[in-house]
């Protein structure tokens, strides 16, 4: 402990902070490069991909999707957080104004907890495909505007608690956190893909439409154990670390790859073509219990 807090205290020294923030951290600065190249990407990448999500979701009126105010609450984040990036590097690399910092820790509390829109995505997609019948029930979209309305505030009290009261305070609630909303999303998209290929069994060629689902959904998955599966499988070996080992190359490496997230599901939600994937599945899988039901199959 005496240890680590001398290191806090060499880092907070008068002057400009060095750029790897921990004095020790000069004998392996590799994770603080990758750090800055990925807040850089983000600001360049992620800001304007993140205002035509918005702009996009805002002009159209007709054929939205379910989830589309999901969508618009996280880019809304992660635009916010891309923002940032000026502001964070200045104080960072020059000011170290600890007034400022308050702000970052707030603005990294609201992408900390970002995915719960996330977990929204997945869950309005997996009942629209794996319970249609139920899913025609909740189509309402102010059901959607009052779940935003409860996630944002979850949000703003996590952002709030680790800007007053520090990392610390809401460290385990984040680890615990990361964990559940990791093992559901995976869960949600494989329950979707499960359901996709029963609804395409006994054809022998996949219909186009359910055929860019199905690969939507794989990219989905694939972002998702790319972007948060590295915290879920370090986060329970943090004291086996070292102090460098930890602080200067392992946790600022896999929070990079978390904002990542900021660039790369914008990105994903402009390249699609075609937005009605989950509605059509849905559809198909409505029709198929309807005829089940009725003893047509």
């Amino acid at each position: 402990m005496n240890s680590t807090s001398t290191l806090f205290l060499n880092s907070s020294s008068r002057g400009p902070p060095p750029w790897f923030q921990f004095s020790v951290c000069s004998v392996a600065p590799y994770g603080f490069i990758f750090y800055f190249g990925v807040k850089v990407f983000n600001l360049l990448v992620g800001t304007p991909c993140n205002v035509l999500v918005l702009w996009q979701i805002a002009s159209r009126k007709n054929d939205a999707c379910t989830s589309d105010i999901f969508i618009f609450n996280l880019a809304v984040m992660d635009a916010f957080f891309c923002l940032m990036t000026p502001i964070e590097m200045v104080n960072r690399l020059l000011l170290d104004d600890q007034r400022i910092w308050y702000f970052q820790r707030f603005a990294y509390g609201i992408k900390d907890v970002a995915p719960l829109f996330l977990v929204c995505i997945c869950m309005d997609r997996y009942m629209a495909v794996v319970h249609p019948i139920l899913f025609t029930g909740i189509r309402d979209n102010k059901i959607r505007v009052g779940i935003s309305a409860v996630v944002w505030g979850l949000i703003l009290a996590y952002a709030l608690t680790k800007s007053i009261l520090g990392v610390m305070s809401v460290n385990e609630l984040f680890s615990g956190f990361i964990l559940f909303s990791f093992a559901l999303m995976v869960f949600c998209n494989l329950s979707v893909i499960w359901a996709l290929r029963r609804c395409m069994a006994g054809k022998e060629e996949m219909h186009p439409v359910k055929r860019k689902a199905f690969k939507m959904v794989l990219i989905i998955l694939a972002i998702i154990v790319s972007n948060y599966l590295p915290p879920v499988a370090l986060m329970p070996f943090v004291s086996y670390y070292s102090f460098v080992a930890f602080r200067c190359q392992i946790s600022i490496s896999v929070f990079s790859i978390m904002d990542l997230s900021c660039s790369i599901e914008p990105l994903l939600y402009i390249t699609k073509m075609d937005r009605g994937d989950a509605r059509c599945c849905g559809r198909c899988l409505h029709r198929r219990r309807k005829k089940e039901e009725d003893g047509k199959v």
